[in-house]
């Protein structure tokens, strides 16, 4: 759009200062230079403003299509479940896609071990990642099968992204599991209803698209899985939360781990 704006703008349509350097007036050359520069700064100022709108629509097409992530989000909550959960933040499983960028951010704070399950192939990762898997802090499993440690290995299972492509059927399996290798609970950041969905090429690689579950539709499936809401963790959240003006861009739920 901005494009065919500047373009028009060349042809002389409308733009004030054409008119005055085509007339035949008697300024001194100065006075033309003098417009010459300041038409070309108005013409440069009007360009980048357009294209500053066209990036904000890009940016909301984006989220549309599917380019939001809760992994993320669970990035962006850290500090606050630090305040939330204390010492339990100091022993952390985290599972979902990305999971590399997550653990990563959580071995820079301090006292934290922290390791990663990523449910999907890896190919494209970085030396980083790559890195992480060699040394075993990564693992690549799928979650729809029981997971590779033994019970209570963590005091904090964090999941995200990765529920959401998952049916019922293995939600009834993984959940559990997840539930089963946690020590002090489970964290789960899900996206709300209508708002993420996979784009056509990650088709493949999650099999399905991402379902958005509302929050009674969670409600009544943690109670079928036996598993309760932590309302400790809850409250401290939603403290923590508020006092540092942080607002989820996705659901999270806080569960008991299994006793």
């Amino acid at each position: 759009m901005s494009r065919r704006q500047v373009s028009s703008m060349r042809r002389g349509g409308n733009f004030p200062f054409v008119g005055a350097l085509n007339s035949k007036s008697k300024s001194s050359p100065l006075l033309s230079v003098g417009l010459v520069v300041l038409g070309a700064f108005l013409l440069i100022g009007y360009a980048f403003r357009g294209s500053g709108v066209s990036g904000r629509a890009r940016e909301a097409v984006s989220n549309v299509e599917g380019d939001f992530s809760c992994t993320l989000e669970v990035q962006r909550a850290i500090p606050i479940l630090n305040k939330a959960y204390g010492d339990s933040m100091r022993k952390i499983l985290h599972v979902g896609p990305d999971t590399c960028s997550v653990v990563s951010r959580l071995l820079k704070e301090e006292e934290t071990e922290a390791w990663g399950v990523e449910p999907y192939d890896i190919e494209d990762a970085d030396r980083n990642c790559k890195n992480l898997v060699r040394k075993g802090i990564v693992r690549v499993a799928d979650i729809k099968f029981p997971l590779p440690y033994r019970a209570k290995s963590f005091a904090l299972v964090i999941v995200s992204d990765a529920l959401d492509y998952l049916s019922p059927k293995y939600l009834n399996k993984t959940l559990p599991e997840l539930a089963r290798v946690s020590a002090d609970g489970l964290v789960i950041f899900t996206g709300y209803p209508g708002q993420q969905r996979a784009k056509v090429a990650e088709l493949s690689k999650f099999g399905r698209p991402a379902k958005m579950r509302s929050p009674s539709w969670w409600a009544r499936f943690f109670v079928q899985t036996s598993l309760e809401e932590n309302e400790n963790a809850i409250k401290k959240f939603e403290q923590a939360a508020s006092k540092n003006s942080y607002k989820p861009g996705c659901q999270v739920f806080h569960l008991n781990s299994y006793h």
